[in-house]
């Protein structure tokens, strides 16, 4: 009867830990630091660098920076949503990005590199509308990051997933750096930190 019990008790703990994940995919210009910023958070178990929204079947680094696919750099964010919510994935987000640039984000310009959300569901983009609506009372500026229905995600080439703390050496132009330094150098170079903490203030999240 225990055995039996215990049996049942196992059995029954994928599906209550499958139930606890939600996803969330948002793109918020160079996927390296969205990826950085997000696998940091508690509750988040999983950030994949990768490209949606556009029109071009498994499209890769160089198609979709070169314009015309329509895709956006993305990360899928997978989290226990028993530990943090949709919505508050959804603050943090506007909150670490420019959300009143329409042509990219910081250094990086072109349409891969805009701001979006891409709602999973129904909940997800109520959720996603009323968190951009904060966001725009909060600036008291235009909020141009559209809330858009999500479609296929394509994961990015392996060499773009957890770049930031990679050790591979690549060629920088301040020399050879592994790349967990080029994505620091990066970062600080592109003036997204402080971008974001001259935009949000105190409430400027992942600002380094």
């Amino acid at each position: 009867m225990i055995y039996g019990l215990l049996a049942a008790l196992l059995l029954s703990l994928p599906q209550a830990t499958e139930a606890a994940t939600e996803k969330a995919i948002v793109a918020g210009g160079c996927f390296w630091c969205v990826e950085s910023d997000f696998e940091g958070v508690e509750g988040v178990r999983r950030v994949v660098s990768g490209y949606t929204g556009g029109t071009l079947k498994n499209p890769g680094y160089k198609q979709v920076t070169g314009g015309g696919t329509g895709h956006y750099e993305a990360v899928e964010i997978t989290f226990d949503n028993s530990r943090i919510s949709y919505d508050e994935i959804m603050r943090l987000f506007f909150r670490s990005v420019d959300p009143t640039d329409a042509g990219g984000q910081f250094c990086d310009r072109g349409d891969s590199y805009r701001t979006a959300v891409f709602a999973l569901n129904e909940g997800q983009m109520a959720s996603a509308k009323a968190a951009k609506a904060a966001a725009g009372a909060a600036l008291k500026r235009k909020i141009v990051t559209p809330i858009l229905a999500a479609g296929p995600f394509y994961k990015a080439e392996a060499y773009h997933q957890d770049y930031y703390k990679g050790s591979m050496i690549v060629l920088t132009r301040r020399g050879p750096k592994s790349q967990s330094e080029a994505y620091k150098f990066y970062r600080n170079a592109c003036g997204r930190d402080k971008r974001v903490k001259q935009l949000w203030g105190k409430e400027a999240a992942f600002a380094h």
